[in-house]
């Protein structure tokens, strides 16, 4: 009796068949980077007075906007959910300058800007001179959303604030003690600028790949009543666009307003291929600081790269993305 063999195809189906069963199933795909980082402003910090109680409670306040946005991260919220959080959270704490603790004009009142961007689209909405709104921050939003506009000011976003049912509260809650003594100590040394440049910003990069920022200021303690700066200036203090990256600025903003410096760091990335940190460093120690201007930015681009630099003394920042970075500090790195 013959022993008929297989046809050699068949050997060759039994065989890839079995290394196919014996081979690793393939390995999940890494999850969309997700990152977010803030400031609570720069050039606003002297060494000699920062206390180690000072310095626990700033860092304390920088942990607490930092994980409130990454935690609408890392649960598949969007970016600008992130970055709203994490700037109303600032406002809400007097020691950084915007909302409760937002610096006095010459007048002794606060006069409050903000901007948020959503790099989707791209779209923005900003408030700039209102007295008696809580959270500037939803406001600015809520001009993105509900409204035709970009921009509104004084009167006029107030009205808008009440139509959309935002907390407004009496000018005396923005006057904290703090703020009257530097404004006091401000009028005595008659400076024509203030001595406070701080502000409160975020940028993120959700898991949808979309991009958003948000800044809020009170601006320079003994500003001229009306002054606005650059934070509600789409393209000087806040930019964002999906495709190249988002900015949040703090510093002197007159500076940031000439050289509209958010939307040049991304314009660099996008028309010269730079690096986020080759166009930060462009754009902030040479061109900013060649025109004598003070600040710093943190940005983040479509990767999660995030870049936070400043030609100051310091800059209240922190940062966290999903590599496991979780940083704050104030100083430069030694």
């Amino acid at each position: 009796m013959s022993c008929l063999k297989p046809p050699l195809f068949v050997l060759l189906g039994l065989a890839s068949g079995l290394a196919a069963a014996a081979a690793p199933p393939p390995a999940p795909p890494a999850p969309p980077p997700i990152a977010i980082a803030i400031h609570g402003g720069a050039g606003v910090i002297d060494p000699d007075k920062m206390t180690p109680d000072k310095a626990a409670s700033y860092r304390a306040g920088l942990a607490a906007a930092l994980d409130a946005g990454y935690a609408i991260l890392e649960r598949g919220g969007s970016s600008l959910d992130a970055v709203t959080t994490a700037v109303r959270i600032l406002e809400d704490d007097p020691q950084f300058n915007a909302g409760r603790g937002a610096v006095l004009n010459q007048d002794g009142d606060a006069e409050l800007d903000a901007a948020v961007m959503d790099g989707h689209g791209p779209r923005a909405g900003a408030v700039a001179g209102v007295k008696h709104v809580k959270n500037p921050v939803d406001l600015a939003r809520l001009v993105m959303e509900r409204s035709p506009h970009v921009m509104m000011t004084g009167d006029g976003a107030e009205e808008f604030a009440l139509e959309q049912g935002v907390v407004l509260v009496p000018r005396g809650y923005f006057r904290t003690h703090q703020r009257i003594a530097e404004l006091e100590e401000a009028r005595q040394a008659e400076k024509a600028r203030g001595s406070n440049t701080g502000t409160v910003g975020a940028v993120a990069l959700d898991r949808a790949g979309n991009l958003a920022a948000a800044t809020s200021t009170g601006g320079l303690t003994n500003k001229h009543r009306g002054r606005v700066g650059d934070t509600p200036i789409i393209g000087a203090g806040t930019y964002a666009n999906n495709q190249t990256c988002a900015v949040s600025g703090t510093g002197y903003g007159e500076y940031f307003i000439r050289a509209v410096l958010a939307y040049d760091i991304c314009a660099m990335v996008a028309y010269k291929k730079m690096t986020l940190a080759q166009a930060v460093t462009e754009e902030l120690h040479n061109k900013l600081q060649a025109a004598g201007g003070e600040g710093g930015v943190i940005a983040i681009d479509p990767s999660g790269e995030i870049v936070m630099d400043f030609n100051s003394v310091g800059m209240f920042r922190a940062a966290r993305d999903a590599r496991g970075r979780r940083e704050i500090a104030m100083y430069r790195d030694k």
